[in-house]
């Protein structure tokens, strides 16, 4: 069972795909829609939130894309994940539950199970998951690339 929301897997996943194909030019999400089979207008969305979380780096341009604005080892899944959350409570319209029952139980105990997830979420970093994709060969034709600052 996965306990996230599509638009955080999405969002990991973009990170992660991005992490690996954004040397030496950035990514276009026309290409990464295309390597998760999404229409890129559903992926826009994510990867906006993801520049405003200061996670990615938008790049205008013919040549324009998406790359990382920090190095992936500074990146973890739970930045990731905080960053695709801010806007779920909005577009699920769905209203939540207003109750004693709610307030004083059920809410803090899913409080702290979900923090407890978010913190091992911050364990993991896309330098981690960049590894372990490369190993699994997921990107057949990826780069090996290595994450340096000048």
């Amino acid at each position: 069972m996965i306990l996230l929301s599509r638009r955080s897997l999405l969002a990991i996943a973009a990170v992660v795909d991005i992490a690996i194909h954004a040397r030496p030019a950035p990514v276009a999400a026309k290409f990464l829609a295309a390597r998760h089979s999404l229409p890129p207008r559903h992926l826009e969305t994510v990867l906006q939130q993801l520049v405003r979380a200061g996670i990615l780096k938008g790049v205008r341009g013919p040549r324009g894309g998406y790359e990382l604005a920090k190095e992936r080892r500074r990146i973890t899944a739970g930045d990731i994940v905080r960053a695709a959350m801010t806007d779920d409570a909005e577009e699920n319209g769905m209203p939540a539950p207003e109750s004693v029952l709610v307030d004083r139980v059920i809410g803090p105990t899913v409080r702290a199970a979900g923090e407890a997830f978010l913190a091992r979420l911050d364990e993991i970093t896309v330098e981690d998951l960049c590894r372990t994709a490369e190993n699994e060969a997921v990107f057949a034709t990826a780069p090996m690339v290595g994450d340096f600052t000048i």
